[in-house]
């Protein structure tokens, strides 16, 4: 086996191409856009360049064919809670089912790390944010949504072979969203709807500014200051839903409001996996045009949640429910066509928006993925992510 660095067009057309060969008798995988991959390695695109350096190679067999790639990267902004050594990150890790080929890869990703200072490495997660390519699929080996990691099973294993221990799990969740609500939900949701004080909206496209201004306001008060995530202006969200319009869909964002002050909000995207797995990797002008044709003629039966949220000083009054309940009665009228609802990952180290996950309704945990740690020195005790309190 030879590995070998990224360096050349050929290389990196081989990294982009050795999945087609990994997972061509898995039906559950959809190929994700190559410009979505290619991304995360573009100075120009990436902003985590500011921060660290990346690096990645690929791996040959005896005859010359791709059998294995990785790329290892640092960065001065990852940092989990308890961190009491620098810890590098590893990623888009492909390879053949066998242990020889991992262990040279995982090798060659450590040494270049320890280089770069590094005592421990993260694997697999990305250069960049943690909404895209993050963990290794460890239960319910089912069709990724956009921008998530996938796997065969067997990478569990030539993980944990080589010393990897799990250091946070990612719970998603799961629910119907044309069943009915519980009774509690909407026992609980009445509550608050008789209230004149209370309302609700969905955002509307023509008024994506006003919108970025009440998504700022619940973040800022719900999640800033926590885990290290800091505060979001009105300014970058409006980018945000600007990058976001082409593929938003009105009915499925929601806020709710106190005497219009804004409380709570439910965000959330059609899966647009269900489009791009008709696309085979590429995105130029033929396919966004069948990319367009789809999203007018072919309707997404799956959308997927990237944010809910409850502002501190009413949390636990019902605001859950009500914004579901309102949501509900507009989603699971006849004309709308989602049958089906995964929420994004949520770490097991956060017990707290795990119950709030778990008390929407009928929900169940879905598909999970897992964050692995593996520490250069082996004699160093290994705790997992500190629970957040």
């Amino acid at each position: 086996m030879q590995i070998s660095p990224v360096s050349s067009a050929a290389d990196n057309q081989a990294f982009l191409l050795l999945p087609l060969s990994i997972y061509k008798n898995d039906p559950n995988w959809i190929q994700p856009l190559y410009k979505d991959v290619r991304m995360v390695f573009d100075p120009e695109k990436n902003k985590s360049f500011r921060f660290g350096k990346i690096q990645r190679w690929i791996l040959k067999g005896s005859g010359g064919e791709v059998v294995g790639r990785i790329a290892a990267f640092v960065n001065k902004k990852y940092k989990n809670k308890g961190d009491d050594v620098p810890v590098g990150g590893i990623g888009f890790f492909e390879c053949i089912n066998d242990q020889l080929a991992a262990n040279v890869l995982l090798d060659t990703a450590k040494h270049w790390l320890q280089q770069e200072g590094m005592e421990a490495m993260d694997g697999p997660i990305n250069f960049g944010e943690r909404d895209r390519w993050w963990g290794m699929v460890t239960k319910g080996y089912i069709e990724p949504l956009y921008c998530m990691n996938y796997n065969p099973p067997y990478y569990v294993e030539l993980f944990a072979n080589y010393g990897f221990q799990p250091f946070f799990e990612q719970i998603c969740f799961d629910m119907q969203p044309k069943a009915p609500l519980e009774k509690k939900i909407w026992d609980r949701h009445a509550a608050i709807a008789v209230n004149p004080d209370f309302s609700s909206s969905h955002i509307r496209k023509n008024q994506l500014e006003k919108f970025a201004g009440d998504f700022a306001e619940v973040y800022n008060k719900a999640w800033a200051g926590h885990g290290g995530l800091k505060q979001m202006a009105k300014e970058q969200v409006l980018i945000l839903f600007k990058t976001m319009k082409p593929v938003m869909d009105e009915k499925i964002i929601w806020f709710a409001y106190h005497k219009n002050e804004p409380i709570a909000m439910f965000v959330n995207l059609p899966d647009l996996n269900q489009w791009f797995r008709h696309l085979n990797g590429k995105f130029g002008l033929l396919q966004k045009l069948k990319f367009l044709w789809m999203k007018q003629f072919k309707p997404n039966k799956k959308f997927t949640g990237l944010v809910f949220g409850v502002v501190p000083e009413w949390q636990g009054k019902g605001v859950d429910a009500y914004i579901i309940g309102e949501s509900a009665k507009v989603i699971q009228q006849p004309d709308v066509s989602y049958t089906e609802y995964e929420m994004q990952w949520i770490g097991d180290f956060n017990p707290k928006m795990l119950n709030i996950a778990a008390s929407l309704g009928e929900v169940k945990r879905g598909r999970q993925l897992t964050t692995f740690r593996y520490l250069f020195d082996r004699t160093k005790e290994f705790r997992r992510h500190p629970i957040l309190r």
